[in-house]
């Protein structure tokens, strides 16, 4: 990938633009405190939240357990629903469980300071690590919506910040029950593959996961481990025959970074995996867009996704039709442009429904 960094991690003066103030700077920035404080997940893995492991005189002293007491699994089905239960009171807005499938996991990881230094060590997971738990955090619909502004940019530093929440605590609560958890942001290994293999979703043409209940906007954590658990299976519900119709995320895609070609098991350049059939992303592309654009990224392909609807009795209406009677697909998208979904609103428009 080009050398974006110096650009990228800049010191700048924010100017009066609207939705580009000072004002949407701090928004962002307190969304990505928890993560950039605390969990540091996007500058190194095996780090902050993300720890693989507890120092065990400090876990002794803060869990007060018999050393070798371990939770006794009788029902490794009933332990895996029981596992998404607390998984989603931890914070998660869906959960999957899928093997670890190991070409997933990288073979380096990074530890990075905004200056662009990178330094490089192996990362090997041992066997026992058999599952993975994939979990998906909501992002907020409205910031969204104010793509490619600096106001949406909160969404995915919140959702950052809600991933190591949750990813955290889900591996201390595992750990606790005398298992192994490895927590697991960006860093150590892929989320779209495992989130598939869990049955969180379908790869889009976009390139990013796509949920039946949020459609793209969400952000993918996982924790791996060694507790005996039951593998979820993949699920469709008309995704990839939606996006043969539907190019609206390429159409407005500001730095011509999504295909809107048909998929291929060939890679665009070195930010892609081959042997995969799917529409490739252009990173290089995408990210040379957040640079122009004052270093705010940018949403556009989440927006304006048919799949990013609220929820409501009508739009669970037009799921049902797209995976039932994927014929209609035309007809949907038509309605879908005619009744304005995806449309920008301005930074005031988001400020205002706030209330």
């Amino acid at each position: 990938m080009e050398d974006f960094a110096p650009k990228w991690y800049a010191q700048r003066v924010i100017g009066d633009r609207p939705g580009y103030t000072l004002w949407e700077w701090a928004f962002d920035h307190a969304a990505w405190y928890v993560e950039r404080a605390v969990a540091k997940g996007n500058q190194a893995g095996n780090f902050g939240l993300y720890k693989w492991e507890v120092d065990p005189e400090e876990f002794a002293v803060i869990t007060r357990l018999v050393p070798g007491q371990r939770y006794p699994v009788t029902d490794r089905a009933q332990l895996s629903q029981d596992v998404k239960r607390v998984a989603k009171f931890l914070g998660a807005d869906l959960t999957g469980i899928c093997r670890l499938d190991r070409r997933c996991v990288y073979s380096h990881g990074y530890s990075h300071a905004y200056d662009g230094v990178t330094e490089q060590a192996p990362i090997e997971i041992p066997e026992e690590y058999e599952y993975a738990i994939v979990i998906a955090v909501e992002m907020d619909y409205g910031a969204i919506s104010t793509s490619p502004s600096g106001c949406h940019l909160a969404a995915p530093a919140d959702g950052y910040s809600k991933m190591a929440f949750v990813a955290g605590r889900l591996a201390h609560f595992i750990r606790i029950l005398g298992y192994k958890a490895i927590p697991s942001g960006n860093d150590t290994a892929l989320c779209m593959p495992p989130a598939v293999d869990a049955g969180l979703g379908q790869l889009g043409r976009n390139g990013i996961l796509i949920t039946e209940k949020f459609g793209p906007r969400v952000r993918l954590c996982k924790v791996f481990t060694d507790l005996p658990l039951v593998a979820d299976e993949p699920i469709e519900f008309g995704v990839a025959e939606f996006c043969d119709t539907c190019r609206r995320c390429a159409e407005n895609c500001p730095g011509q970074a999504i295909s809107f070609g048909e998929p291929t098991d060939q890679p665009l350049n070195i930010s892609n995996n081959g042997g995969i059939l799917k529409w490739p992303i252009d990173a290089e592309k995408c990210l040379r867009f957040w640079v122009q654009n004052e270093g705010f990224c940018c949403s556009n392909c989440i927006r304006v996704c048919p799949f990013n609807k609220p929820q409501s009795w009508l739009h669970g209406s037009a799921r049902f039709l797209v995976r039932n009677a994927p014929w209609l697909d035309p007809m949907l998208l038509r309605l879908d442009k005619l009744f304005g979904y995806g449309k920008k609103i301005k930074a005031e428009q988001f400020w205002a429904s706030l209330g």
